[in-house]
């Protein structure tokens, strides 16, 4: 009896699957604390410039304010993008979602996968990109030094257990 769920099969199952998110070092708590204080600093440089009769710099401070939030909210936007990447015996899959939250979906016969890495010998792991014999991808661009290197450790061994099987 099919009950209207596929099953997966062992062969489709994922060996390696990662959530690839960029890092902010500022979270919801200290952006808003941030902007506590500078909406502060510009409502007490507003007042001192308001009371000595300089009121047309009064216009700076609000700007700067605001320019100062439409900064850190298009950094909060492109943190919203990210990358999903796994590994099963069949296929390897790299799903990319923009800030917006569109996704683009790249798909590497395991066999024919190869995962290219390039180096700086100051900086480590410059990028990451899976090829096979017709297309490539880079695979996460957004990510610290630290990260890169602990997603390509992963991601090497599960691809070579796979094409070992």
């Amino acid at each position: 009896m099919n009950d209207g769920n596929a099953e997966i099969t062992t062969e489709e199952q994922p060996v390696f699957a990662a959530a690839l998110t960029p890092h902010r070092s500022l979270g919801l708590k200290g952006f808003k604390i941030l902007l506590l204080i500078a909406g502060l600093m510009s409502l007490v440089h507003i007042f001192v410039f308001m009371v000595i009769g300089a009121w047309p710099i009064v216009f700076f401070f609000g700007l700067d304010f605001l320019l100062l939030f439409g900064a850190f909210w298009l950094n909060y936007r492109s943190a919203r993008a990210r990358e999903e990447v796994s590994v099963s015996r069949t296929d390897v899959s790299v799903r990319k979602f923009t800030p917006a939250g569109r996704m683009t979906e790249h798909r590497f016969n395991t066999f024919w996968a190869r995962f290219n890495i390039s180096r700086h010998e100051d900086i480590g792991i410059v990028s990451m990109q899976i090829s096979d014999r017709r297309r490539a991808t880079d695979v996460g661009s957004f990510l610290n030094r630290d990260d890169r290197e602990t997603f390509a450790t992963a991601f090497a061994c599960a691809l070579a257990r796979v094409k070992r099987r």
